[in-house]
């Protein structure tokens, strides 16, 4: 069971022993507990966008031997 001061993935919810200032992924500055995992709502910001933007992606494979979809019975 998860104590009080954690979240259910085991990270905590107030900045202290647990916590781990790790480089912004976006500008590489450290990160602050506010806006992890980011040093700031800009940078924040900054990411939202590229993903809005279809700067990210997940790849995807195409099936081309896909059987066709199945139809009720008429």
């Amino acid at each position: 069971m998860a104590q009080q001061d954690e979240n259910p993935h085991g990270e905590p919810d107030k900045p202290g022993a647990g916590f781990r200032a790790r480089p912004c992924p976006i500008c590489g500055k450290p990160s602050v507990f506010e806006a992890r995992p980011f040093c700031s709502k800009r940078c924040a910001d900054v990411d939202l966008h590229r993903w809005l933007g279809g700067a990210y992606a997940i790849p995807a494979e195409e099936d081309d031997e896909a059987p066709p979809p199945r139809r009720p019975d008429d």
